[in-house]
């Protein structure tokens, strides 16, 4: 089993809501494009499309995710890097991310890839996990992410989920180690700073995730 598996059930329930959240506080428009920065069509095709056209933008195409595998929508799959973008200020309507911006590396590749949505979206819905919350969603595993990075190498690959169920090589822990980087909610504030940044909650109090919106 991969630790895909064990979470996908829940989180499909989550980003559903998530996007009909999207929807009613964006309002996207019929004619608008929307810029998908490290996402997959899969996040967009349990509803109908209403834009023109949806781009997810990754390093690089992978094969699972083809255009010709949604015909019901209008969905583009583009290669590039949300922390350069080759696109011009403003150009497009809409620019969203969904739990990317704390896999682009340290603080300063995240303040790369926060200038370069802001710069190129006139509206914004940036989500990332948050620090806050006591367990780190991709360890599956409570207070790992609060430990420092060598503490973090050395108990991944038997005192966490993730690695129990992966059996993650020392490359594959070193990856993660080093690119994923949780962010707090007062660095999202500095992040975004025109933007709301919504605090979505566990129980009613406890952090779970962090959305910059700018309407």
């Amino acid at each position: 089993m991969r630790i895909h598996d064990l979470y996908r059930p829940i989180f499909k329930i989550w980003r559903e809501k998530r996007i009909k959240q999207f929807r009613d506080i964006i309002k996207p428009r019929p004619e608008d494009h929307i810029l998908d920065v490290g996402g997959y069509p899969h996040t967009w095709t349990s509803a109908p499309q209403d834009v023109a056209l949806i781009e997810c933008l990754n390093l690089q195409v992978y094969p699972w995710e083809e255009e010709k595998d949604h015909p019901g929508h209008r969905i583009r799959i583009v290669e590039g890097n949300g922390c350069d973008l080759k696109y011009a200020d403003n150009s497009y309507p809409i620019v969203f991310s969904n739990s990317v911006i704390e896999h682009v590396g340290d603080f300063e590749a995240q303040q790369a890839f926060a200038r370069e949505v802001r710069r190129v979206g006139r509206k914004l819905w940036i989500q990332t996990p948050a620090y806050g919350c006591p367990i780190e969603p991709h360890y599956l595993t409570p207070f790992v992410h609060w430990y420092p990075k060598w503490f973090r190498r050395r108990t991944a690959r038997y005192f966490t989920v993730w690695g129990l169920l992966e059996k993650p090589t020392k490359a594959e822990i070193d990856d993660m180690v080093d690119h994923t980087r949780l962010l707090t909610k007062a660095e999202m504030r500095t992040l975004f700073p025109d933007c709301e940044i919504r605090t979505e909650r566990l129980l009613g109090f406890i952090p779970k995730s962090y959305i910059a919106i700018r309407r």
